[in-house]
């Protein structure tokens, strides 16, 4: 029987990381990473929530206001979060990379890198399944069954509910475990080298992304 996603209990901030905060995630090697907005369409949704997780298991949620998001340039916004996200010694660890590349690049101004797909790894390496989703390879690579009920809510509330933290946080607890059983699956297939190649697309993809170009390069 599946199990539940670890109990983890984050640390909620508004606007950015702390100092404290900042120091303890630049000390880790690795950062599992996820964002929540208004929905996917990146330049009508806005950011409304940074997840990150280290191997400690140490949780921090970022809430992101509309008005922090009105001032400044962007870089300007969260600079303790772009200073991690930035940081060249720590490999940041995200579902569906680019999506999330996109929307932090959009309204925190940051480039994130250097970075690891898990969602990208799965297609990979998981080809005998069409089913890439964070829960289908949670279910199948850890035994655990994320609960997605409260995915589609309101994450611009200043005042989460216990639920949707929960959620929020069970994503990126889990991205790290995740990538180190894709990562043996790369070296059983030999697809380390071709799995870096995608995971430096990522950031141009995204940039298109917000670009407006859609299928640029079919025929």
């Amino acid at each position: 029987m599946p199990q539940r996603p670890p109990e983890v209990t984050p640390e909620i901030v508004r606007g950015d990381l702390t100092e404290e905060q900042l120091q303890a995630y630049l000390a880790g090697a690795e950062l599992a990473v996820d964002t929540e907005t208004l929905g996917l369409r990146h330049l009508r949704d806005r950011l409304c929530c940074v997840q990150l997780c280290n191997r400690a298991g140490r949780a921090v949620l970022v809430q992101i206001s509309r008005e922090q998001l009105l001032s400044g340039s962007p870089e300007s916004r969260a600079p303790r979060l772009k200073r991690l996200l930035e940081e060249p010694r720590i490999l940041k660890v995200l579902h569906f990379a680019r999506f999330d590349v996109a929307v932090l690049r959009h309204y925190l101004g940051i480039t994130l890198d250097p970075l690891y797909c898990t969602r990208t790894v799965s297609k990979l390496v998981r080809t005998y399944t069409e089913r890439h989703g964070l829960k289908d390879v949670a279910l199948e690579l850890l035994d655990i069954e994320l609960d997605k009920t409260v995915r589609h809510t309101d994450w611009s509330s200043p005042d989460l509910r216990p639920e949707q933290v929960a959620y929020a946080i069970s994503d990126v607890t889990l991205l790290l475990p995740i990538m180190d059983r894709l990562d043996a699956m790369l070296e059983r297939e030999g697809r380390k080298e071709l799995a870096r190649e995608c995971f430096r697309v990522i950031p141009t993809m995204a940039r298109l992304d917000l670009m407006g170009y859609d299928l640029l390069f079919e025929h």
